[in-house]
């Protein structure tokens, strides 16, 4: 297994990494596994010592994917490290609140330069890799981009679009051989969220409301990940899976009074 995972000096990408590495080698595979980040630091460092300890290999790359030069020079050096390609993780995203209306065009361009055009770059320049190998992509998108979120700025529609490119993209590569599959994690403790779960009423109230009556850990959405780039999952493609604990099916049962068949 020849992975690249952006996004994966923390959260869900490094909990990717980890578990991309474990499924390997219980198949008997030698993991070979790209961990990007923004710029290096220790995080970066441990996710790379651990899949090491494993028994796997495994490199950092560092770059801004809103650079449009980046998402090409990551894929080549994992190819120059590994020889090849066997799956993408397109896990790399930002994010920032306010109003629709209240955003500059900065802001705007910020988001989706890394949450859609570096994705976008991520996969095209995967592409042959993939088609040689017959692999597969999987792109974290969000709840966030199946329903409207109100405050959330750019996020929502960036993600919406991040879907609709992965799904377009199963439909062109499939005659390649190449798998594409999206994941959308729900409310999920990462670092980008830890100040607000740090609020235990926050924590509380949102437990209240997800069916599952718990806030998501990364290995959660990275579980996820792995089957979708992984050998069970050989016919699903164009596929979005939402990883939230039955949160966004869970809106009709929020309507105050209950249903009743009585006329």
């Amino acid at each position: 297994m020849r992975a690249l995972v952006s996004g994966g000096s923390s959260g869900i990408g490094a909990s990717t990494c980890l578990r991309l590495a474990e499924a390997a080698l219980g198949r008997g595979e030698q993991p070979m596994i790209a961990v990007c980040g923004h710029e290096a630091n220790t995080s970066q460092e441990q996710v790379v010592r651990s899949i090491q300890s494993m028994g796997g290999t495994a490199t950092a790359l560092v770059g801004d994917l809103g650079d449009p030069d980046v998402p090409s020079q990551l894929v080549e050096a994992a190819i120059g490290e590994f020889g090849g390609l066997d799956a993408l993780i397109a896990n790399a995203g930002i994010a920032s609140p306010g109003a629709i209306c209240d955003l500059s065009i900065e802001d705007w361009d910020a988001m989706f330069s890394v949450n859609l055009r570096g994705a976008w770059l991520l996969a095209k320049s995967s592409y042959e890799h993939l088609r040689l190998s017959h692999g597969s992509a999987c792109f974290t998108s969000s709840m966030s981009g199946q329903l409207p979120h109100a405050g959330s700025g750019a996020y929502s529609p960036s993600k919406a679009a991040l879907t609709m490119l992965a799904q377009t993209l199963a439909l062109e590569w499939a005659s390649d051989g190449i798998r594409v599959n999206v994941v959308s994690p729900g409310m999920t403790h990462t670092r980008m969220t830890e100040k607000m779960y740090a609020d235990p009423e926050i924590k509380k109230a949102r437990e209240e409301i997800i069916p599952l009556s718990r806030i998501g850990a990364p290995m959660d959405i990275a579980n996820v990940i792995e089957f979708l780039v992984g050998p069970l999952s050989g016919y699903v493609t164009g596929q979005d899976i939402c990883v939230d604990g039955g949160f966004t099916k869970s809106i009709l049962s929020h309507i105050p009074g209950r249903p009743s068949s009585q006329s």
